[in-house]
């Protein structure tokens, strides 16, 4: 899984020069500008802006409205396709024409191979560290879900064990594995714990927390910001302002924790991509803009 020294540098270089673009364009022309006070931006998941893998995610993600793209890494039988460098050439293109950044990317190989217990699932971790690098990401999601749930301790016992080699690996590059679960947030502290590096955190999604019975409005600013690397936003199949979670709350408990970063759509399409996108956008962002209005 090493990349060719030559290659690695060549990719490194376009991917700084991309993202210091993509830096200065977002801030000075994107609606996430306006969240600089929070230091929150607001970005889609590929497969929620139904464009799975597809550097298309861009355009649909410009046309919403948002700062950024949670990319795909893809499922292979030898080698995950974000490894390809012409792939990973092809959503930098796409995030420099739209001005957009890529902060995250999910791993989703391992619904299929579970990191409890799959025999390959650590090296597909390993194999998306420096591919997400390139990208200019520092955020690897890692779902636990279904069949690779880790509900029980046993469980999550078996994933940190797996983590312990691989975290010093992913702090060494700089990035993040962010644990996304159906798992208490003390549960998560303790896997976090048994771990004991900064280079794995709990990539919290309100969504799943909710629907699982969690607090939500206590469990965020109980992790905090050092426990929390990135958060999902959604609400089941509603928009964010119509459903049953209070999102003003929930923005006012991820104020409180001290969080700064990326808050991601993971929401459901109920009419088309760019008017709920854009409607659920534009509702966070009054919200982080001033927490304590309802809209």
């Amino acid at each position: 899984m090493e990349m060719h020294r030559r290659e690695f540098l060549k990719e490194s270089a376009f991917a700084a020069g991309a993202l210091s673009v993509l830096g200065l364009r977002a801030r000075a022309a994107t609606p996430g500008a306006a969240l600089a006070k929070a230091k929150i931006r607001i970005g889609g998941c590929d497969w929620s802006l139904r464009k799975e893998g597809d550097p298309a995610s861009f355009a649909a993600a410009k046309e919403a409205g948002l700062d950024g793209v949670e990319v795909s890494c893809g499922k292979g039988e030898s080698r995950l396709p974000i490894s390809d460098p012409e792939r990973r050439n092809r959503f930098l293109a796409e995030a420099r024409k739209h001005a957009l950044a890529i902060p995250s990317t999910c791993l989703e190989i391992l619904h299929r191979d579970g990191l409890k217990s799959h025999p390959k699932a650590a090296g597909w971790v390993l194999e998306a560290i420096e591919p997400t690098r390139a990208l200019g990401a520092r955020v690897i999601l890692l779902p636990f879900f279904g069949r690779q749930s880790i509900n029980e301790r046993a469980e999550q016992k078996a994933a940190a064990e797996r983590l312990k080699p691989i975290a010093p690996v992913a702090e060494k590059a700089g990035m993040v594995l962010g644990l996304e679960n159906t798992i208490s947030a003390e549960d998560n502290a303790w896997i976090l714990d048994q771990v004991g590096s900064k280079a794995v955190r709990v990539y919290y999604d309100v969504g799943n927390s909710s629907a699982r019975g969690f607090d939500i409005y206590k469990e965020i600013p109980w992790l905090g910001k050092d426990r929390i690397c990135q958060i999902h936003l959604k609400d089941r199949n509603h928009l964010l302002a119509k459903g049953e979670i209070d999102f003003p709350r929930a923005v006012e408990a991820i104020l409180k924790s001290g969080f700064e970063g990326w808050a991601v759509l993971e929401t459901a399409v109920l009419t088309n991509v760019k008017d709920d996108f854009s409607a659920n956008a534009e509702y966070v962002r009054k919200l982080f803009e001033n927490p304590a209005r309802k809209f």
